[in-house]
């Protein structure tokens, strides 16, 4: 019986090798269930060891407040921003921004610099050319990433030190404190990059989008004690909190599906001339997953959608009299005709997201470029044409996976939307948070697999090299 586990392993293995991607054999392999032999592995587990050490250095930054806030009158202020674009930085930042604390900007600025020079890498020839050019043009797009993050963190720190010394929020208001709150949020924001890059260099998984995941999963425990809360004082009813739990469970297990979910198109390679043999013809795919655009169009969805809503929030505050009463009532209504459950909100909120599923993977994914390397490499698509006609397939293709990965999308963030509404559900689930912990523990079990992958070629080469061995040995 001992040679069944070795059987069952050989096959995920074998995919791995011959697909040239490692991650590949996460279906074929349980992280979860080796996470014990991870660990037994010297290199892995100083890179879970850097992981978890980064991660308990940026959450306790994010309770360091910036010098000079009113902590009270902040609490107070926080209170009356829910649902509004604070609310969503909030999250991301793992309350940090509540707090405003040293890191309240998180890797927000970070995240938009990064999208920003890849739009205009579309646009502009001469940055489109360092994307083909390797690993020297890889630095070249992240130097560039690194000055937009300084400047986009700078001119946010401005802004954000600017609106709370007007709330009220500030002990000492003035110049100085402009100054020193800029100062801090910028210097946290470029710590937490730096941060995000040695974690990618020396942990496992990504960076930035682990930061992320801990300050989203920071703020589950209040929100489950919220909940018991409730069920205890009877303001909600443990049956429906039952049904809420598992609904819980069966979303989390709908998006792990849709996310693992691919469409393969078979490419077939022509025989070639190598040296002088002649190299038979090899059989492969292209894998397009149903969400090609990930977690991106959700978050610039609640961004462009929550702005208005915030601004309106603001210009409505205060007293109604006088002569701006009619302006200021009519800013009420527009910021409640937004807020979360709102059928215009939900409306504009589904629109939007269509809008970015395809707009971002026309960003990030060019089928006529596909379709041209495709031609050189001599691979074509049984039954079509190389060249253009293959671009225009896997463009057709694409475009029938986005519009249902944008479906999927907006299903998964509307149903928060339903539950507060209907059943005054005290937590924000679902949505944006629900696909940005799926997409990066998926992406952080298919690394940790690629790691422990590593460590076993070795062993598999030498077994192999000593069979052979021995088989020529015996063959003299």
């Amino acid at each position: 019986m001992w040679w069944r586990p070795r059987a069952r392993w050989r096959p995920s293995l074998l995919l791995a090798v011959r697909s040239g991607n490692a991650t590949v054999a996460a279906p074929g392999t349980n992280a979860l269930g080796g996470l014990g032999d991870a660990t037994r592995l010297a290199e892995i587990r100083q890179r879970l060891m850097f992981l978890f050490g980064g991660l308990i250095v940026y959450r306790l930054g994010t309770f360091i407040p910036t010098p000079g806030i009113d902590p009270i009158a902040l609490a107070k202020f926080f209170q009356q921003q829910e649902g509004t674009i604070l609310g969503l930085f909030n999250m991301f930042s793992g309350g940090a921004l509540s707090r405003l604390s040293i890191f309240a900007l998180g890797v927000m600025p970070y995240i938009s610099a990064s999208i920003i020079i890849q739009m205009i890498a579309v646009v502009y020839p001469p940055w489109a050319e360092w994307r083909k050019e390797g690993e020297a043009g890889r630095r070249r797009v992240t130097q560039l990433t690194r000055y937009a993050t300084v400047g986009l963190a700078f001119f946010q720190g401005l802004g954000a030190a600017y609106a709370f010394q007007n709330q009220g929020v500030v002990l000492n208001p003035g110049v100085f404190f402009l100054v020193v709150a800029t100062a801090t949020l910028t210097t946290g924001t470029l710590f937490l990059m730096w941060l995000g890059e040695q974690i990618t260099e020396r942990g496992i998984g990504n960076g930035i989008s682990m930061i992320i995941l801990s300050g989203i999963i920071a703020g589950l425990p209040a929100a489950l004690g919220n909940t018991f809360n409730q069920i205890s004082t009877g303001e909600m009813n443990p049956a429906f909190a039952i049904i809420l739990i598992l609904m819980v469970a069966a979303v989390t297990f709908f998006v792990v599906r849709i996310e693992s979910a691919q469409r393969r198109i078979a490419v077939n390679y022509a025989k070639r001339m190598v040296g002088r043999r002649m190299m038979a013809g090899q059989n492969s795919h292209l894998p397009f997953k149903l969400n090609m655009a990930g977690v991106i169009p959700p978050i610039f969805a609640s961004s462009l959608l929550l702005f208005p809503a915030t601004l309106a929030n603001f210009a409505g505050s205060g007293s109604t009299d006088g002569s701006l009463g009619g302006f200021k009532s009519f800013m009420q209504s527009l910021a409640s005709s937004l807020g979360y459950g709102q059928p215009l909100h939900m409306m504009i909120y589904a629109a939007l997201i269509v809008f970015f599923s395809f707009f971002y993977t026309g960003l990030v994914f060019n089928s006529r470029e596909t379709a041209d390397n495709l031609k050189k490499a001599g691979a074509f698509i049984p039954g079509i044409r190389p060249g253009q006609q293959t671009g225009e397939y896997i463009d057709r293709v694409l475009t029938r996976l986005t519009l249902w990965g944008a479906f999927y999308m907006t299903a998964v963030c509307l149903l928060p939307e339903f539950l507060i509404s209907l059943g005054n559900v005290p937590f924000y689930f679902g949505g944006t948070s629900l696909l940005i912990i799926v997409v990066v523990v998926m992406d952080f079990i298919a690394q940790l697999n690629a790691h422990m992958m590593s460590h076993q070629y070795e062993g598999l080469i030498r077994k192999a090299n000593l069979r052979g061995a021995s088989r020529s040995g015996a063959l003299r």
